[in-house]
C-alpha cells in the first residue's frame, strides 16, 4: 500500500468538502488583545482582530496574571523538573489546587496539563477502577469526555442531549445496585446551550448515581466568584466531580477536577494521565492562581463580557444575520454550507482583518456549519460594527438566507 498516496487522497477529500483545517499564524501583542498580527505564508503580515478566542475575558494578557508568571519564573525557573510524583510538585501547584477546591466548594482538586487530559484521566480512571461502573453520557459531550469513557472500557449509556427524562429512562433500566456515573457539560461550546443541571441532579440522586460536570466553558464567566453555571445556580454541593480548565476564561493553560478528598486521592493514585506526565511549569500555576483569585473578587469582567455579547447579538439582529439563540456567551452565526463557511471566513480574514475560524464537520453535523464568535470585554463598539457590516456584505454576496425579525 502506498500510504503517502492514501494520505494525499484523504486530505484532498477534506479540501474538496471544505473541511480542511488551516491554522492562522498569529502573533498576539501583550496589552493589545484582541488585536494580533497575522503572518502569511509569503512572509507578509497584516493586523487582525481575533473574534474566536477562548481567552474569553482577556485574562491571558491581564497584568496581574503576567506579573505573577514573571515573578514565578524569576523565583523558580522555567519548568517543573519532573512528574508530580518525582520532584515535580512545586508549591505553586499546591496553592493552585487549594484555590480550585475553594472555588468549587470541594475538599480537594487535582491539576492536569489540559482540560482534555483532565477529562480523559478523570473519567477514564473512575470508569475503569470502580467495579461494574456504568457511565451515562450526554449525546453531545466533548471529545475528551468521549475518549475518557472509551478508555475506561466501562459500560456506556448515551442519553439524549439535555434530557433528564431520557436519562431517567436509561437509569431505570439498569441494576439499581451497580455503581453509576452521569457525565455532562454545563455550557456546550458549539451551540452555546446550557444543561438543566438541577433536573439532572434530581434524576441522578433518585437512582443513587454520581455526577461529573464539565464546566470548562463556564468557569470564570458565571457565578458570583466565577465558579461556573453550577455556582450561579447554587448547585455545586450536589455534584460529585466538577471539572474545569485553566486555558479559557482564566487565560493560561491546564485542566483540573475537584471533588471529595478521597475521590481526588483515588484519581491521583491511579490515573496514568496524571502519574506519567511532567507537571505544569510553576509559572503557569502561579498565573492561573492569580487569575482565579482576581476573578473571585472582581465581577467587572463578567458584567462587561455579558454586555458585549448582548450588543453583538442585537447588532446581528438589526442586519438579519442569523445566529443561534442561546443563554450563554457563545454566538454561533449559522451558514449551513461547509464551502461557503470557509469562503466567508477567508474573506473576513483577508479583506476585513477579522479572524474567525469556520466550524465544519465533524465538529458539528453536516448542514449546521457556522462561524463561532466569542465576544470579550475588550471588543469595542467599533469592532462589533465592523464585524457585522462585513458579515452583512458577505451574506448578500453569498445569497444566504436572512433571519426574520
Amino acid at each position: 500500500m502506498d500510504v503517502n498516496a492514501y494520505f494525499k487522497t484523504a486530505l484532498n477529500g477534506l479540501n474538496d468538502a471544505g473541511n480542511y483545517r488551516v491554522f492562522a499564524d498569529l502573533e498576539r501583542h501583550s496589552g493589545n488583545f484582541p488585536r494580533a498580527t497575522r503572518h502569511r505564508e509569503d512572509g507578509s503580515t497584516h493586523d487582525v482582530t481575533v473574534w474566536c478566542s477562548n481567552d474569553y475575558l482577556g485574562m491571558g494578557q491581564n497584568s496581574i496574571v503576567t506579573q505573577a508568571m514573571k515573578n514565578a519564573i524569576d523565583q523558580c525557573g522555567a519548568g517543573a523538573g519532573g512528574t508530580r510524583n518525582i520532584s515535580g510538585t512545586n508549591h505553586s501547584h499546591v496553592l493552585l489546587e487549594r484555590e480550585l477546591a475553594d472555588l468549587h466548594g470541594k475538599e480537594a482538586a487535582l491539576i492536569f496539563t489540559s482540560g482534555y487530559v483532565s477529562n480523559w484521566a478523570g473519567l477514564g480512571t473512575l470508569g475503569s477502577k470502580i467495579p461494574g461502573c456504568i457511565i451515562y453520557s450526554d449525546a453531545l459531550n466533548h471529545a475528551s469526555m468521549i475518549e475518557g469513557i472509551r478508555h475506561s472500557r466501562a459500560e456506556k449509556r448515551l442519553w439524549k442531549h439535555n434530557s433528564p427524562e431520557d436519562l431517567d429512562r436509561l437509569l431505570s433500566q439498569d441494576d439499581p445496585d451497580r455503581p453509576k456515573l452521569v457525565a455532562f457539560e454545563s455550557v456546550y461550546s458549539m451551540d452555546g446551550d446550557i444543561a438543566p443541571i438541577a433536573e439532572i441532579c434530581d434524576v441522578a440522586e433518585k437512582h443513587g448515581a454520581m455526577t461529573y460536570l464539565d464546566e470548562v466553558h463556564g468557569v470564570g464567566l458565571y457565578g458570583p466568584r466565577g465558579g461556573g453555571i453550577a455556582e450561579r445556580e447554587g448547585l455545586m454541593d450536589r455534584l460529585t466531580v466538577i471539572e474545569g480548565t485553566l486555558g479559557k476564561a482564566f487565560g493560561v493553560m491546564g485542566g483540573y477536577i475537584t471533588a471529595s478528598a478521597d475521590l481526588i486521592d483515588f484519581v491521583r493514585s491511579f490515573a496514568s494521565g496524571f502519574i506519567f506526565t511532567t507537571a505544569l511549569p510553576p509559572a503557569i500555576a502561579a498565573g492561573a492562581t492569580a487569575s482565579i483569585q482576581h476573578l473571585k473578587q472582581s465581577n467587572q469582567e463578567r458584567v462587561v463580557h455579558q454586555e458585549r455579547v448582548a450588543r453583538l447579538r442585537a447588532t446581528l439582529d438589526r442586519h438579519g444575520v442569523p445566529h443561534m439563540l442561546n443563554p450563554s456567551h457563545i454566538v454561533p452565526v449559522m451558514v449551513g454550507d461547509a464551502a461557503k463557511c470557509k469562503w466567508i471566513s477567508d474573506l473576513l480574514l483577508e479583506n476585513y482583518g477579522i479572524y474567525v475560524q469556520p466550524i465544519n464537520y465533524p465538529t458539528v453535523p453536516e448542514g449546521t456549519e457556522r462561524l463561532r464568535f466569542t465576544p470579550t470585554p475588550l471588543h469595542t463598539d467599533a469592532d462589533i460594527d465592523h464585524l457585522v457590516n462585513a458579515l452583512n456584505e458577505l451574506w448578500s454576496q453569498c445569497a444566504l438566507s436572512r433571519a426574520v425579525a
